[in-house]
């Protein structure tokens, strides 16, 4: 079920609020509504009052309080809505973590990168709703050695296709299933993401992303996952997703 977003959009530029506008209303699945603007943290808090908003996009270095000020400020409404920082400011990325903002994306801002970031303010609403669908029952149906096996979809860690086949990977063992990774990419978006083109990995249980040597591939990243030791390889395109899912 996709939700349509309210968003207040702070930003002390005029040109940089229009742009937002521009792409705000290019995203889809959530869309998303401008439903406020806000010049400065006293014109935010004016707006806060007046309606309820899903998400602030929120600048950094604004006249009078900034925009770090102004989070605290939203932290601290009886109902807050989640805050997204917009700054052309990288530096800033930690202190934002730690004020708890959802996302924190930098200028010139992709459409792509803000769609992502309004998808994890739709799963935060859904779940505050209680819209989010019930994931913990999910089981996998596995055919093996000749007995039938359900594997609930929550004790999965990674699936990886190697030849004909998909290794399932448990803390405990693995399995072998006759599918496409394709197919339980799109089942079970919600839970698993690509990091490569052969596998997919549970997203809650990402521990840590570190540099790798593949002898394959030579240089690169590589994920560790909580119950296992194996390291998993990530493709270079996909460095930055797993990045934005351990800080998500």
């Amino acid at each position: 079920m996709s939700l349509s977003l309210n968003v207040l959009v702070v930003d002390d530029e005029a040109l940089a609020r229009s742009r937002l506008r521009t792409l705000l209303g290019d995203c889809t699945a959530p869309t998303a509504l401008v439903a406020g603007e806000a010049a400065d943290a006293v014109q935010a808090m004016a707006a806060l009052k007046r309606g309820p908003f899903d998400v602030v996009l929120l600048d950094i270095r604004m006249p009078g309080p900034d925009g770090m000020a102004l989070a605290q400020r939203i932290a601290a409404l009886p109902r807050p809505p989640a805050v997204v920082f917009v700054t052309a400011h990288a530096e800033h990325a930690v202190q934002a973590f730690e004020l708890e903002a959802l996302d924190y994306l930098t200028k010139p801002v992709r459409l792509e990168r803000l769609q992502q970031a309004l998808q994890k303010v739709e799963r935060m609403v859904q779940s505050e709703r209680g819209l989010m669908p019930d994931l913990t029952g999910e089981m996998l149906v596995i055919q093996d050695r000749g007995r039938t096996e359900r594997v609930p979809l929550a004790e999965v860690l990674y699936f990886k296709a190697e030849l004909k086949y998909i290794t399932v990977r448990t803390a405990r063992r693995s399995y072998i299933l006759d599918g496409s990774l394709n197919e339980l990419e799109t089942r079970h978006a919600a839970r698993f993401m690509r990091i490569h083109r052969n596998a997919l990995i549970a997203r809650q249980a990402v521990r840590a992303l570190e540099k790798h040597f593949d002898p394959e591939e030579g240089e690169g990243w590589a994920v560790r996952l909580s119950g296992i030791d194996e390291l998993l390889s990530v493709s270079r395109r996909q460095v930055s997703a797993v990045r934005e899912a351990m800080v998500g």
